[in-house]
């Protein structure tokens, strides 16, 4: 593969802080988001995601104040979803400092939300997030899941990657309940059944515990490797994880 593979640091959010979770529950304290982002700019790491992860089932939007403050201390792409409902709080989240906006739940809702947002901003400002969860009454394996994770909505979770395709979104982040926090690898069926149905990249999220987990999930198609939990606790670094890749033979940034 010649395409140019990149490390997405996640912080996931709730109440100001970084947590992180198990299958989205169990959550536990990971650290101050500023500091998290700030240690991660100097790792290396290439992108970074921040997903405040109760916004939408608190029916609120994303906090301003913390987007704005590690929006102040990032220097590499920096991704912001959770809460975002419609067009006004997707250019809030801009204009606070976010160089993208991911949406999930609402734009599962109201599909005609993404060509909204890709018209009102651009579609390299624009990411689509879907939640998965394995059911073999769905046609691909895999149902689409809202309200972070917490809703099944019985819509097959490719078919639903396909059609996001099909407004010219450039990336797709599918994250695994089952693969959430547990660090037994990418769930990497989905990241295979995705890819091979979608233009866009396809962002490997949700499961990720050892460094060959990354390898496996990039011959299954990502190009994004976003990861929490081994790079919050230190089991993972930026660094090592790439000089790894390189000597694996892949094209990293660094």
């Amino acid at each position: 593969m010649d395409k140019l593979i990149r490390i997405m640091p996640c912080l996931d959010m709730q109440n100001g802080r970084v947590v992180k979770g198990i299958h989205f529950v169990n959550i536990k304290d990971a650290g101050d988001p500023v500091e998290c982002a700030k240690a991660y700019c100097e790792a290396g790491a290439d992108e970074i995601a921040m997903l405040d992860i109760t916004a939408t089932h608190e029916n609120r939007a994303t906090m301003i104040d913390v987007v704005k403050a590690v929006a102040g201390v990032v220097t590499i792409p920096f991704t912001v979803g959770g809460g975002i409902s419609d067009v006004k709080s997707a250019g809030a989240i801009l204009n606070a400092g976010a160089d993208k906006v991911s949406t999930s739940s609402a734009a599962f809702r109201n599909p005609e939300l993404i060509p909204e947002m890709i018209k009102a901003f651009g579609a390299e400002k624009i990411t689509v997030a879907i939640d998965v969860d394995k059911n073999d009454k769905m046609p691909s394996g895999y149902e689409v899941y809202i309200n972070g994770g917490r809703i099944a909505t019985g819509f097959d979770a490719v078919e639903w990657a396909k059609r996001i395709d099909g407004f010219g979104v450039p990336v797709i982040l599918p994250t695994s309940k089952a693969g959430d926090g547990a660090l037994t690898g990418y769930d990497l069926p989905v990241i295979k059944a995705i890819k091979n149905v979608v233009n866009a990249e396809v962002v490997a999220s949700g499961g990720a515990g050892k460094p060959e987990h990354f390898t496996k999930a990039i011959e299954a198609g990502a190009t994004i490797l976003l990861a929490a939990s081994v790079f919050h606790f230190g089991t993972i670094t930026i660094p090592g994880l790439k000089k790894y890749l390189k000597k694996a033979g892949y094209k990293i940034s660094g």
